[in-house]
Order: structure tokens, then sequence, then C-alpha cells
């Protein structure tokens, strides 16, 4: 029977996408499937995106099998972290004064450096693999990377198109601009930053199974729903904990995670919540307003859950999906549960004339229901609940339910009981929660714009969010929501001012 790897190590996010339901085998980092090493039993692998450099020694047995593949001429797919690992190296200090340099397996002749983009694409192609053979077409996917320069020699496979780089607008309007895709010289060692290139150009996935002469696809695909039985059985990636039966919701219920300001732990506490729905039996869908939607990976690390087409709420030009369509599909699907993260504060871009542009006009177009929080390490617990007093007052005036107030990072708990009452007599919002700070120590790895590892940060957010929210009272904050209008922005401005 024909076979196809999947790698399955941590860090890596392996429910991200279906790769074309071609996966027929998981491969851990031991390098071994059924007992045999995989360069013997596979006929190709496939290395999904994720933290791979970030979460795992080089010098791994899966690493020396995919090297063996490799000479062995056997194809090897690797998307985004996956072509990361197959690079000579790879410079992870985004916000680091010097490079910060991590070695890759040296099987594609590339290097790749900071630069971020989150976009819907189409790719130009050039016919150097077997994998794009009779693809005249361009492919489409999408973008979803913090370390995405790719400077080297290898054979250039894809271009892609995108909107924004590094949170700006390329305003190179047609260009095919970002090199995207490369392979080896021999051609069986494909690497792109093009997640769903399997599952959205039928040519290169019938060029895949051409190169391995795979005439049992049904049976491929067969094994392709055991392989997702096993992926979806466990949070994470070994952590050992089961994922029980679905809870089955007729109509999912929804759930904002807002702020008064970037570094609040959006990302931090929509991934604890993920996880600790996730174990209690509940399929969570992740959003993000706006085009970021690197935010909601790690959520997804724990959910095993898809990156869904409309997972970016559009506010103006940004974004993948416009608000109404979204809770239309959402609403006709089998999530339970919505988490929707927020965008800086959501105030931000609540005055610009075009229509949504903040997280406010995201949840007031649907009466969404909004845990608003506030990071206090910069400017203390009593600065944050003043300044969150002023942001759960105007959002009621907007017409949205602020159903907690959450103050993350909380160094006193003495200082916090003192802001309680004066939060409570001054809002409508009666649950006041707190997170504490995480304990000192090595922080890289946990802060998501500086480096970040799926394992070590989704089970320091689940632990956290476990051992100090009462989940049951979070759930009973969601509602089911349908969508209203969008507000005008004289009718914003009416309201605000």
């Amino acid at each position: 029977m024909t076979k196809i790897g999947l790698a399955y190590i941590n860090g890596a996010v392996p429910g991200f996408e279906d790769f074309g339901n071609l996966p027929t085998d998981v491969v851990g980092e031991n390098g071994l499937v059924n007992g045999n090493k995989a360069s013997k039993e596979l006929d190709a692998l496939i290395i999904p995106g994720g933290t791979l450099i970030e979460s795992n020694e080089i010098d791994i047995p899966l690493n020396r099998e995919i090297k063996h593949m490799a000479r062995d001429g056997k194809p090897i797919i690797g998307i985004c972290a996956g072509f990361q690992l197959l690079s000579n190296q790879i410079d992870i200090g985004r916000k680091s004064p010097v490079p910060i340099l991590k070695e890759g397996l040296g099987i594609i002749d590339v290097d790749f450096s900071p630069l971020i983009t989150s976009d819907r694409v189409v790719a130009k192609v050039y016919n150097n693999s077997f994998l794009v053979k009779n693809q005249k077409e361009d492919v489409t996917g999408f973008h979803t990377h913090t370390y995405g320069k790719v400077e080297g020699d290898a054979k250039i496979l894809f271009y892609s198109k995108v909107q924004r780089m590094n949170y700006g607008d390329t305003n190179k309007k047609g260009d095919y601009n970002l090199f995207s895709g490369a392979c080896n010289d021999d051609g069986n060692v494909i690497g792109t930053m093009i997640h769903g290139i399997l599952d959205e150009n039928p040519i290169i996935v019938n060029n895949l199974l051409e190169q391995i002469d795979a005439t049992n696809t049904d049976e491929i695909y067969n094994r392709n729903k055991e392989v997702k039985k096993y992926l979806k059985g466990e949070i994470g990636i070994n952590t050992g904990i089961k994922i029980p039966s679905i809870k089955g919701n007729k109509m999912p219920k929804y759930l904002m995670i807002g702020s008064n300001g970037s570094d609040s732990g959006k990302t931090f506490i929509l991934t604890g919540l993920a996880g600790a729905l996730t174990k209690r039996g509940y399929k969570v869908a992740l959003l993000k307003v706006g085009p970021d939607v690197r935010d909601i990976i790690p959520g997804l690390y724990l959910t095993k859950g898809k990156m869904e087409d409309f997972a970016s709420v559009k506010i103006g030009h940004l974004g993948w999906a416009d608000i109404e369509s979204t809770i239309d599909r959402l609403n006709n699907s089998d999530y339970d549960i919505v988490l929707i993260e927020g965008v800086m504060s959501v105030f931000t871009g609540i005055l610009n004339e075009k229509v949504p542009f903040s997280a406010a006009e995201i949840a007031m177009s649907s009466n969404i229901p909004m845990i608003l929080a506030s990071g206090v390490n910069k400017g203390g617990i009593e600065s944050a609940a003043i300044d969150l007093v002023s942001h759960a007052n105007m959002l009621e005036k907007l017409g949205v339910s602020v159903e907690a107030i959450l103050l993350n990072k909380v160094y006193n708990d003495k200082i916090f009981d003192n802001v309680v009452p004066y939060i409570k007599n001054n809002t409508h919002v009666e649950n006041v929660l707190k997170l504490p700070k995480l304990k000192s120590g090595d922080m890289r790895g946990f802060i998501p714009e500086v480096e970040i590892r799926y394992d070590l940060f989704t089970s320091h957010a689940m632990d956290l969010i476990e051992n100090n929210l009462d989940i049951d009272s979070v759930i009973n904050m969601a509602h089911e929501v349908e969508f209203n209008k969008i507000y005008s922005f004289d009718e914003i401005k009416s309201k605000v001012i």
C-alpha cells in the first residue's frame, strides 16, 4: 500500500490544514512508522508548519530519516516551518539587535529571516519540480508566518502576490513579489510558505500521487480518516490529554476577547480558553479581528482545528472574510463555541471612516459578548482598573455586553482586591477576574512577537486559565448571535463623541 507520512512533533500544527487528505501515517520524532524507519516504510512525507525549529533539537531521528528519504529521491513537502526545517538556516531574532540563527537540515539551498505576512494569496508557478507539472494557472492558499523572507540559490517554484508585509501595505499592484517556494536540485524535496497548497490545488495533489505511482487512492483517503481521528484525539502534541466526544450544540455560542491595548495577553487568554474548552469536549472555532491570524495559531495547536478561510475577520480592506458571511457560515457549522480575538484596543480604528475598522464595531454588528482584558504590567493594577472602567462604559454605550473584566499579569492580590469594588461600583459588569503574573525565569519561547514555542506557550496558557478561572462560568458568558448591521461612521461618531 502507498504510504504518505505526516510529521507529528512538538510545535507542529498537523490539524491546521487537510494536506489534500493524503497523509496515511503519522511520524513522530523517533522517525518510525509501524516500528520501522520512515525512510523504509514511506513513499512520501509531508512536514507541516508550526514552531518546529524553536521546539525541537535538530539532531532527532526523524530528521535523519528526512535526509535519508531526500537522498533516496522520495518526495518530501515542507510547508512554512517545514520549509524552514529543510533550509540551511533560519534567523528567528525578529526583535533582536543581532541575528538568532537556527540550523536547518541543508536540503534546500535557502536561508530564512524575519518577514511577516498573513494574506490569502495567489502564487505564480515555475516548472522546476514534479509537483507543479501541468499547473498552468496560479496556485492559491494563504500565508501566516513571522520568518518569511527566503533567499538563496535553490530552484524557484513560487512567487506569492501579497497585499501586506510587516504590518504595512506593499503598494505594488499586480506584482508577484515574494519568494515563497523552492526545491532541491533533484526536484524531489519541495518547500513552500503557502498553506493550503494541497487543499486548494487539485493538479498538485494529482502530481504527488502520480510521482509515487499511487493507484489505490480510495485506500489512501480511508487511511487518512483514521489519521485525522488520531490527530483529533489529543490536545496539542505529546501531551497525553485526550479530547472527549463533542458536545454538539444546535447553534454555536460566541465570545470575544477584547482589551484596552496591545500586550494585554489576548492571545494567551484565547489560547488557554481554547484548550480548556476542547478538553471539556467542545468543538472550538477561533477567529481573529483583522489580518494577523498568527495570533490564533497557538489555540489551533491545542484544538487541532483548521485555519478556516473565514478565520480573519475583515476590518476595512484588511482580512479575509466579512463578519456577516462569517456569522452565517458559523451558524450553519458543527462548532460549539466561537472565540474571537480582538485587535489592539477594542477602540483602535473606531473613528476611521472605513467601516468597520475596530473590534468594537465587529462586536456591535452581531451583539457579540466580550471579556475585556488588560495587562497590569506596564501601568499597574490601579491604572488598568481605571482604564477598563472607561472602556467598559463606552462599550455599554455602544450596545456591547461586557460579560467580565479581566486583569492579567496580576502581581499583588491585595491591590487587586482593593480595585474590585471600584470596578463594580462604576460599571454594570458583575464578573471581575484575574490571572496571575507568570513566574519569572527564562521567558524565551513565550512571546509571540519575539519568539514563540507553541508547545511551551500553550501548556502554560491552558494551565493558567484552568487553575485561575471558572471555565463553566466563562462558558455561560458566551451567547448565540445573529448578524444585525454594520453601523455607519456617522452612527458610531454620534455614540462615541
